[in-house]
């Protein structure tokens, strides 16, 4: 019988993380004082939409793990997954996909029939990802970012408030650009290892990676200055001091591209996020400025 221990790995609750960006609807909610909004109320919806994303993830994580079980038992890393080291039969993972998904739908009518609207265009995309596109080069970065963008939707959707489409497209940018990075990582391990476990790496170079990745990078940092000081932007928060944030994501970008360039740690993003401490102390500090930006700008 398979043990909660060997199911609980199988679904990467580490890899949650991604769905905080359900999250920053609710935040920069927070600073726009034109609206009367039922805090308590948005703070739950928000939270259950994170959630019911983790589980849809989840539910993702094993379909793409049961498609790719005789490529992942061919890469350094991926081959000890519960699926492809033989500790979680496929059937009893099909199951456990099967009961996330519908506990996902479930609960997001319940939270919006609009939230279920955003989150089906969510598996629909993952589905395509996981049975052709993730095989095509470039495209296959389009769709995993495009998934950042949904999950951003979905926040503003649970909450019933409109989100920035320069937000959008920053969470759009920041994810291909933590995409190339890990793209860039899987090749790197690959060649080391002499092996191909991911066919749309052919499709890349590692001199084409590096353009890419500086490319998105600059974009982010430019986009999300134009966001922090456009008169939209402004004249909803009733200030120009987001502009402070910028330094906070200068310094998470460069520090990402010191971690890949020079400590190879680029293929698990999530997991860099969760235990490198000067980017744990940015993103804290990032945080806290902007709810005291937002929270102090028509003080």
């Amino acid at each position: 019988m398979t043990s909660m221990a060997v199911m609980s790995r199988a679904i990467r609750p580490k890899q949650w993380t991604k769905n905080v960006v359900v999250l920053a609807a609710l935040v920069f909610a927070a600073g726009d004082r034109s609206q009367q909004l039922d805090w308590t109320a948005m703070l739950g919806q928000a939270v259950a939409a994170m959630l019911l994303f983790c589980l849809a993830s989840s539910a993702v994580y094993l379909l793409n793990d049961i498609k790719d079980v005789m490529l992942d038992r061919a890469h350094p890393e991926k081959r000890f997954r519960p699926i492809a080291s033989g500790e979680l039969p496929v059937g009893v993972a099909r199951v456990m996909a099967a009961i996330l998904v519908a506990v996902a739908l479930g609960g997001s009518w319940v939270v919006s029939p609009r939230l279920t609207g955003v989150l089906v265009g969510y598996l629909v995309l993952q589905a395509a990802y996981v049975y052709a596109l993730k095989r095509v080069p470039l495209v296959d970065l389009f769709v995993i970012s495009m998934g950042f963008v949904l999950r951003a939707l979905a926040g503003a959707v649970a909450i019933s408030v409109k989100i920035s489409p320069w937000l959008l497209l920053v969470t759009l940018l920041l994810a291909m650009f933590l995409a190339l990075c890990k793209r860039r990582q899987e090749m790197v391990l690959v060649l080391d290892a002499g092996a191909e476990t991911r066919p749309s790496l052919l499709g890349y170079n590692e001199k084409m990676l590096d353009q890419l990745i500086a490319m998105t990078g600059a974009a982010t940092l430019v986009v999300y200055a134009l966001y922090t000081q456009w008169p939209d932007t402004v004249q909803k928060f009733g200030s120009h001091n987001l502009g402070f944030t910028l330094p906070y994501v200068m310094f998470g970008l460069f520090r990402y591209i010191t971690l890949v360039y020079h400590h190879q740690r680029g293929e698990r993003p999530e997991q860099v996020l969760l235990t490198d401490r000067p980017l744990l102390i940015c993103v804290a500090l990032y945080a806290v400025t902007t709810v005291a930006i937002l929270s102090l700008g028509r003080g």
